[in-house]
């Protein structure tokens, strides 16, 4: 399998690590098996394109598109946890 590098806000690059998405899913409030299954769709979708490396803005923009799709109170938990804790505007951010 390729490696997918994730380019960070800051900059920075680390290798594409499909656990990490299913963490802040559970940390959104998600279901484990709901966590894995959008962590499958996404690395997927970033391996039918052949793609060397993602945004941290796209990933997230794809992470949340998936979980909204799963339930719109785990992707409401995401955006509140940003502002709060992480001081992002991450709705804003994604437009």
């Amino acid at each position: 399998m390729p490696t997918i590098f994730v380019v960070k806000r800051d900059g920075s690059r680390e290798e594409f690590a499909p656990e990490k998405i299913v963490i802040s899913c559970l940390k959104a409030g998600a279901t484990l098996e709901a966590s894995r299954k959008i962590a499958k769709i996404v690395e997927a979708k970033l391996l039918e394109s052949n793609a060397t490396e993602v945004s941290a803005k796209e990933l997230t923009r794809m992470v949340l598109e998936l979980l909204r799709k799963e339930n719109e109170e785990w992707y409401r938990n995401w955006i509140i946890f940003d502002k709060a804790v992480k001081r992002r505007r991450t709705e804003d951010e994604l437009k």
